[in-house]
């Protein structure tokens, strides 16, 4: 147990902290899943509109230091492939 109150106030910057970058990073893979499912569902505008959503929401956290850089650019470029397969795929 930390015993400063530099210590203690720190502890309690880490727990907010945490909570926030938890929420982001939940939003960012429920935005993820959005998307998977409307590729899925095989609908392409609504996969194409989710796809900019997913890209917003990862930049977002990303600018944040929740998420590093190149992990967003990494998951963005990765989902950018599976749209543009489908897209391929449906002709």
């Amino acid at each position: 147990m930390a015993h400063s109150l530099s210590a203690k106030k720190r502890i309690r910057q880490n727990v907010k902290r945490r909570l926030i970058n938890r929420a982001r990073k939940s939003q960012a893979k429920t935005q993820i899943k959005r998307f998977e499912t409307a590729v899925a569902s095989g609908d392409f505008e609504a996969a194409k509109e989710q796809y900019q959503l997913v890209v917003k929401k990862l930049d977002k956290t990303a600018s944040t230091s929740t998420m590093h850089k190149k992990t967003a650019a990494r998951k963005k470029s990765r989902l950018a492939k599976k749209l543009n397969s489908f897209k391929a795929k449906k002709g």
